[in-house]
């Protein structure tokens, strides 16, 4: 198996993005920020992991938006490094 230096969500479920994503966010806000269906449209974990887990663009774009939410807790210094 190769190792996945440059790669940030390494080692991280959808199901890990997108729990951190509502923690954050919230159903509303989070399909606000990413207008899916699935977000929208009496959302749950289950029915939006086996849409996202499908559909190719909608994950890239939660992944998109968790990278986001990670850079800007780092900047804001509520991460610490490892």
């Amino acid at each position: 198996m190769q190792e996945q230096k440059n790669n940030p969500l390494h080692g991280i479920t959808l199901e890990m993005i997108l729990k951190e994503l509502l923690y954050q966010y919230g159903w509303e806000e989070l399909g606000y920020r990413i207008r899916i269906n699935c977000f929208t449209s009496n959302p749950t974990t289950k029915s939006s992991l086996t849409f996202l887990r499908k559909t190719p663009w909608a994950r890239t774009k939660v992944e998109n938006l968790y990278l986001e939410m990670m850079r800007t807790r780092e900047r804001k210094g509520e991460i610490e490094e490892k």
